[in-house]
């Protein structure tokens, strides 16, 4: 018997099963709270601008549901009192859990909570449905959503006036009066061209305030006769200028950008989220369920709605797992569903040259994406342990690559592939596969947004490390991001050189780098040559992007990341058009 399982029942025998699970239970309720605490501390961050707190609390937030686990089990495995009963009473414990959760709000947070707890225990592969729960709530979620409701009819500024002098940092809205006619104004065109009126019946805000970075948002829709409409205020805090409009979102795809998956979590206080995952799913009904969890801070639940979305996709489709588009990494594995829009990446147990970085360097890597702010344009990608998939849903290349070329974490246990770590994120089609099939304007707008995505990840301390379009992806409305990690590094690690000049022809005409060059230096003068871009694109970049080819312009951006308030940084939690 493996440690594990001896310590499963070791803990089920010292305790009644009622125990254990009430016990699993206050550790869930104990979590939610300090979760709780640390969300609400994001208004005061906010009203003070202090970022650095509220970036030291988000940190704080993602790492207390892995603590609040293992904590659990260090006090389970520490009780010594209690039954000595049969072997396996752990299904009895998963049905007195059941009993006590299933009314409570957010339900499927405390099953979650208790799968995490025998996973860890078990060290469970796939699914036991002994010990687990194996489906979530979907469409059945209880506790309501907190609204604020104002009537609008002809006054529009009145009713945006009174939303403002609502909001807990009223007193700090710096221009009150041209905050009322820049709202009102968007508003005002956008139902003039939309609906053909000056403006909607009523609008109604989900209370409690999302809080992000360095901005603030207020979300809510407008409502008419048989017709809704999302909506999203933002603002931001500066400490010389107070609290000022920084964006009016109307359009669907919009505000599902700054919900998407290359977005930090959110810090709202929602009394049920379950609820709210509703309401905003009607706002944004293409949003993934898994998506909208996941971007309001509970990555653990999104994860879990993720499994069993595709557990159930697998059950109702007959395409195989492929080798992802693109070309072949050497560092990771990447296969996907073509019917399905996730990816799957396993790391190989040893890397081709150049690559110099080990498995632990690719996972530290991983997991400072997870802590880190994204800004916009890093692929979240969720880390899952122990996964079981059906051999037979893969093509027979595939599976040899798999078994062969990362048998560390691969192997076959009867029908089934299992993969003891990978990481999954949404599938986005390659820049490099982009640019050569998409017609002239698309592929133009995609290198200028590919030069952005550079710039908004320099704003957060960010470098790719390793910048060959095959490493960034197109969404479907035309936005670039980067999700291959393995050379990402902060940006405040690089040391960016001008190319030094030649003395002489010999050094000018000499294969080999004549200078030295250390392990972090970078020479940007060199990159676009390099970058596998069509020559006509080479140039679109160079007219948009001239000074990301200097190193001056990325000595600035580290100087720019290095005071501890970087009031410009916050533009870049706002959607932009062109990443949708």
């Amino acid at each position: 018997m493996s440690a594990a399982p001896a310590a499963a029942e070791r803990i089920a025998a010292t305790m009644p099963a009622a125990a254990v699970a009430a016990h699993i239970a206050e550790h869930f309720r104990a979590y939610n709270e300090e979760f709780g605490r640390i969300t609400r501390r994001a208004a005061a961050h906010f009203a003070a601008g202090d970022w650095r707190g509220a970036a030291a609390d988000s940190v704080a937030r993602i790492e207390l549901y892995e603590r609040r686990v293992a904590r659990c089990l260090r006090a389970l495995q520490g009780q010594e009192t209690g039954r000595r009963g049969d072997a396996e009473p752990w299904p009895e414990i998963k049905s007195a859990y059941e009993q006590i959760v299933a009314r409570r709000d957010d339900s499927d947070f405390y099953r979650t909570f208790f799968n995490s707890v025998t996973r860890d225990l078990f060290g469970t592969v796939g699914v036991d449905p002994r010990v687990e729960f194996c489906s979530t709530s979907i469409g059945r979620t209880s506790g309501s959503v907190p609204l604020r409701i104002y009537r609008v009819g002809v006054a529009l500024p009145a009713a945006v006036r009174e939303v403002l002098t609502d909001l807990p940092f009223a007193a700090a809205i710096a221009d009150l009066d041209g905050a009322v006619h820049r709202i009102s104004a968007e508003i005002g065109r956008h139902y003039e061209k939309y609906r053909q009126c000056a403006a909607p019946e009523s609008m109604e805000w989900i209370e409690p305030l999302f809080y992000r970075g360095h901005c603030a948002f207020l979300v809510g829709r407008f409502v008419d006769d048989g017709a809704i409409d999302p909506v999203v205020i933002a603002f931001s805090n500066s400490a010389d200028g107070g609290v000022g409009v920084d964006g009016v979102l109307l359009s669907r795809a919009e505000i599902g950008s700054l919900f998407g998956f290359a977005r930090s979590y959110f810090h709202v206080d929602l009394p049920a989220v379950g609820a709210a995952v509703t309401l905003l799913r009607s706002m944004m009904p293409r949003k993934p369920i898994d998506e909208l969890y996941t971007v309001l801070g509970r990555a653990k639940q999104g994860k879990t709605q993720r499994y069993f979305s595709l557990q159930r996709h697998l059950q109702t489709s007959i395409d195989s797992f492929v080798h992802a588009p693109g070309e072949r990494g050497l560092v990771m594995i990447v296969f996907t569903l073509p019917s399905h829009d996730l990816v799957f990446k396993v790391i190989r147990d040893r890397f081709g040259a150049p690559k110099s970085s080990t498995r632990a360097d690719v996972i530290e890597r991983y997991g400072f994406v997870f802590r880190h702010d994204r800004a916009g344009r890093l692929v979240d990608a969720q880390e899952f342990k122990r996964l079981r998939l059906p051999h037979a849903r893969f093509m027979p290349q595939l599976a040899e690559e798999l078994l062969a070329q990362a048998a560390e974490c691969c192997r076959i246990d009867g029908e089934d592939l299992i993969i003891e770590h990978c990481y999954v994120e949404r599938r986005l089609r390659p820049l490099n596969l982009f640019l050569r099939e998409a017609d002239p304007a698309a592929a133009e707008a995609a290198v200028v947004d590919y030069g952005n995505a550079l710039r908004d990840m320099a704003a957060s301390n960010v470098f790719a490390g390793d910048l060959l379009p095959k490493n960034f992806g197109v969404t479907g409305h035309g936005g670039v991001f980067f999700y291959d990690y393995d050379e990402l590094c902060p940006l405040s690690e690089c040391v960016f050189r001008d190319l030094p000049q030649a003395r002489d022809e010999a050094e000018e005409t000499s294969a080999e780098p004549w200078f030295y060059v250390g392990p972090n230096d970078v020479f940007p003068e060199q990159w676009l040559a390099f970058l596998s871009i069509p020559p006509p694109l080479r140039e679109v970049f160079r007219r948009s992007h001239a000074e990301l080819l200097t190193a001056a312009w990325w000595r600035n951006a580290q100087r720019a990341n290095a005071p501890a308030v970087d009031y410009n940084r916050r533009r870049n939690d706002l959607p932009d058009p062109a990443r949708r």
